[in-house]
Formats: structure tokens, sequence, C-alpha cells
């Protein structure tokens, strides 16, 4: 088979497009035929050995995929031959085939195209799990996103419009901002480039604050970090929950905690890979719950720009840019 390798740190102009053996499925194991590959944050950090997951190299990049089961090894009965799945694991998308545990994996109806199908899991699933699970959104309350313009920023938009939030979303530039309206945003920020000095803070958290309303956010989803976090935190409602969802900034940020006290917050962080593995069940309800959505039409994965395997490179490039808007798909013919 074709595969995108890893085969030496660096960024996506290390990669290289080889033929590699094609896996077979273990006991229990599933062989997939890949048609789409997501592109997610965790694929530029993994290829620079920043990511707290390291796997072995050679690997393939690509933590979601979509595709067609070609193949079950001994005593899988989950799935078959034929059936259309998607699945998430840490790495191993961007090639034509795939072995995986069939727990991994989930049906995906006719009606969903591949591309959208490998778009879904880790963005809707993280976004869920951390609204539902970790902040316990409720109606009626202000969620302010931070790099809504991105993959997971989209689905914490659409999944709090359905939960009947007022969703605010903070972006880097007018165009991102015009975009995250048309995907169902109530408001919008612009933030400018950081580092912030202590007066650059304070004018940032005094915008969050006032397109959150007088009395600050109720929720705040940050999947930015950096310099970001701190001017978020302190538009933050009393009672409110800062969902700690990663560093797209690059750097981790570090909070003066008496802010917790002055708000009576929390700080909570969202690790989907983690609670996925450690609670399936509650995962499965909620992969159910999303899929149901999906079918009212009231979620959809937005993919902005499709690139074919051989470009996969280019495709993490493209989101390491931070131009992209919504999801970035691999496709394999």
């Amino acid at each position: 088979m074709k595969a995108l390798l890893s085969k030496v740190t660096g960024g996506p102009e290390t990669l290289v497009l080889e033929e590699a053996p094609t896996p077979s499925p273990g006991p229990g194991g599933v062989l997939v035929r890949i048609r789409a590959c997501g592109v997610n944050f965790p694929d530029v950090l993994m290829i620079e050995d920043k990511y707290q997951s390291k796997p072995p190299r050679p690997f393939s990049p690509g933590g979601e995929f979509a595709g067609v089961v070609e193949a079950v090894g001994e005593g899988a009965t989950l799935v078959k031959p034929g059936d259309r799945v998607l699945g998430g694991f840490s790495c191993g998308g961007m090639a034509e085939y795939i072995a995986v545990p069939e727990t991994g994996l989930t049906k995906i109806p006719d009606a969903m195209p591949f591309d959208e199908a490998a778009a879904f899991m880790l963005t809707f699933g993280t976004s869920y799990h951390a609204l539902k699970d970790r902040a316990q959104l409720q109606a009626g309350e202000t969620l302010l996103v931070l790099g809504a313009a991105g993959g997971v920023g989209v689905s914490a938009i659409a999944l709090g419009k359905a939960m009947g939030a007022r969703v605010v979303a903070a972006v880097s530039s007018q165009e991102k901002a015009d975009f995250c309206k048309s995907q169902g945003a109530d408001a919008t920020v612009v933030y400018g480039a950081g580092p912030f000095d202590a007066d650059g803070r304070k004018a940032l958290g005094a915008m969050f604050k006032e397109a959150c309303g007088r009395d600050g956010a109720d929720v705040i989803y940050d999947a930015v970090g950096g310099d970001y976090a701190e001017p978020a935190l302190r538009s933050i409602a009393w009672g409110g929950r800062f969902l700690v969802i990663g560093f797209a900034a690059g750097d981790i940020p570090r909070i003066p905690l008496n802010l917790t006290l002055l708000k009576g917050c929390s700080i909570v962080g969202v690790f989907f890979g983690a609670w996925r593995a450690r609670d399936p069940e509650a995962n499965r309800r909620n992969v159910a719950e999303l899929m149901a959505l999906y079918d009212q039409g009231r979620i959809r994965p937005h993919v902005s720009e499709r690139f074919p395997l051989e470009r996969g490179a280019d495709a993490i490039a493209h989101l390491a840019s931070r131009k992209a808007l919504g999801k970035v798909v691999v496709t394999v013919a």
C-alpha cells in the first residue's frame, strides 16, 4: 500500500510517500480501506515530537479516518466486510489501509460522505465531551470559543447552538469572524497577534467581556492557550467553567489562580482520547447522540479543503499555517 510516512523528526516537508506493507487484522481487529483522513493539530505536533503521544517511527500521521471494512480478524463480530465506518486513533490515517481494533470503529450512514465522516469524530467528539460532560453547558448560557474558526472551534459553535447557548466566537481575522457568523455564532471578537504586555492583556479581556455581556461567559472553550487564556478567564462569569482544550498558540499559559477565587470558577481539563478509553460506554452514548444530531441536520462538519494523499504534507502545512477555516481532509483514491 501507499503511505505518507514520518521517518525523521521535523515539519511537513520531512514526510515521504512510500510503499509500505499492507497490515493484517489481528484477533478482534479489522482492516479498513481508507477513503478519507481528517487533519488535526496533533498531526502537526506529532511529526515534530511535540505531542504527548510519540509513536515509534516510521509512522503515518492522521488520527481520524473513514473508509470501508476490507477484512476482519478472528473473533471480530461488530462489523463485517463492506461496512462503511469511521475511526479515530493516534495516527495511521494517511495511508491506503489501516488495521485497528473493531471496538474503535463506528458505522456511518450511507448518506454520510467519507470526507465528512473523517472530519467528524475527533472534533465533535472532543467538543461534545467538553461541553456536555465537563462543562455541563445549559440552554441560555453564554459560550466563548477561542480559535473558533478551526475544526474543533467550528464544532463547538455548532454544538453550543444545538444545546441552546449563546455563542461568542473569538478569532484572529475579520475573514474568520465572518465565517464563524455563517456557522451560527451570535457574536464575534477579533483579537490581535500576541504576545501581549499587561495593557494588551487587559484590553483583550475587556473585548471578551464586552462581547459576552455584563455577566461574562458561563463557559470558555480554549483551544488556543498562550497569551489569550488569562484575558479570557478574566471575562468569565461567576461560577463559570474554563475548558482547557489545547494550545494552538504554542505556549502553555500560566494562570494566576487568584482569578479562580475571585470568580468562583473552575478550570477543567478536556482529554477526549483518554476519557473515551477509560469510559467506552459513556463514549458510545455520546457517539449515538452525535449521530442523531447529524441525522437531524443540526450539526455537520465544514470541510474547507481537500488534498490527495500524495499532497498530505501540504495538508498538514496548510493547517499549521492557521489559515484553514473548518476542517482539512486528505482523500485517498
